[in-house]
C-alpha cells in the first residue's frame, strides 16, 4: 500500500497543483510583470521599469501613504478589539448556563451577512444616530474609522468567539481542577493556565483578524466609499479607485497592489512567528 502511494502521489497532487497554478501563481506573475508596465489592456503593456512604483509613492495627493498608515492603524485596533471581545464572550459562554447555544448562534449570524449589505445597513443606522449631533460618517475620516471598526467587530466577533470556544472546550479539566484546589483564583488560572494553552487559537484568530483588517474592501466601500476626500480609504479601496477610477493610472494601481501583497504577507508571517514562539513557550 505504501509503495502504491509513493508511486501514484503525483496523480493525486496534480489537480490541486494545477488549480493553484492557474488560480494564483500565473495571475500573480502576470500582475507582478504588469506593475512594471504602462498599459490599458494586457496586449498593449509597455515596460517602464520602476516608474509605476515612483508614481504610487510620490502622488501629490498623498492618498496612498495616507491609506497605508490609516489601514495599519485600523488593522491593529480591530485585531485587538475583536480578539479581546471574542475571547471574553467565549469565556462567558463556556460557563454552562442555560441558553448558551442560542447566544453562540446569535453572535455568529452576522458573519454570514455579505459585506456590502452589512456596510449599507450600518451606514443607515450610524448616520441616523450621528444626525442628532449634526454630523455623518463622512464628516470626518475618524467618524468613518470608528464606524468601520464597529461594523467589522460586529461581523467578525462571533467567528473568533467560536474558535476560542473550541480551544477552551479542549482544555484538560484535571489541570484546571488541580490549580483551583491549590488555591489559584480565576484570574490566575486564566493568566497562567488557560491563556498559554489557548495560544494555538490565539494564533489563528490574530492571523485572521489582522489579515482581514488589511484586506477589508466591501464594508469600506459601502459605509463611506472613502469619503471625505478619500481620507477614509483603506488600502484595498485605494488600489481599486486608482486602477479603475483614474485614467492612465492602471500601472500605478498594479504597483500598489504588489506593495499591498508584500506588506500583508510580511506582517502575517511576522505575526505567525511571534505567536508560535509563544505557543512553544507554553
Amino acid at each position: 500500500m505504501e509503495r502504491s502511494l509513493k508511486r501514484w502521489w503525483p496523480v493525486f497532487v496534480l489537480p490541486t497543483a494545477l488549480a493553484f497554478g492557474i488560480g494564483f501563481v500565473i495571475p500573480f506573475a502576470m500582475g507582478l510583470y504588469l506593475s512594471f508596465c504602462d498599459f490599458t489592456t494586457l496586449t498593449d503593456a509597455v515596460f517602464v521599469g520602476l516608474d509605476n512604483y515612483i508614481r504610487a509613492f510620490s502622488d501629490a495627493s498623498g492618498e496612498f501613504i495616507h491609506a497605508l498608515w490609516y489601514t495599519a492603524l485600523f488593522a491593529l485596533v480591530s485585531t485587538v478589539v475583536i480578539n479581546v471581545l471574542g475571547l471574553g464572550l467565549a469565556l462567558l459562554l463556556t460557563r454552562g448556563f442555560a441558553g448558551t447555544q442560542l447566544f453562540r448562534t446569535v453572535f455568529f449570524l452576522p458573519n454570514l451577512i455579505g459585506g456590502i449589505v452589512l456596510g449599507w445597513l450600518w451606514q443607515v443606522l450610524l448616520n441616523g444616530l450621528l444626525a442628532r449631533r449634526g454630523v455623518t460618517l463622512v464628516t470626518s475620516e475618524w467618524y468613518g474609522f470608528w464606524g468601520l471598526l464597529a461594523v467589522v467587530s460586529w461581523q467578525q466577533l462571533g467567528y473568533m468567539m467560536i474558535i476560542y470556544i473550541s480551544g477552551l472546550t479542549t482544555l484538560p479539566e484535571d489541570v484546571l481542577e488541580a490549580a483551583a484546589m491549590d488555591g489559584a483564583g480565576p484570574r490566575q488560572i486564566f493568566r497562567h493556565i488557560k491563556l498559554p494553552m489557548l495560544m494555538p487559537s490565539v494564533t489563528v484568530c490574530t492571523f485572521l483578524t489582522l489579515t482581514n483588517g488589511f484586506k477589508l474592501f466591501d464594508q469600506n466601500l459601502a459605509l463611506t466609499n472613502g469619503m471625505p476626500g478619500s481620507r477614509s480609504q483603506l488600502l484595498a479601496l485605494n488600489i481599486y479607485t486608482t486602477f479603475y477610477g483614474r485614467a492612465g493610472w492602471a500601472g500605478a494601481g498594479q504597483a500598489k497592489a504588489v506593495v499591498f501583497c508584500l506588506i500583508v504577507t510580511g506582517i502575517a508571517l511576522l505575526q505567525l512567528r511571534l505567536t508560535r514562539s509563544e505557543e512553544a513557550r507554553a
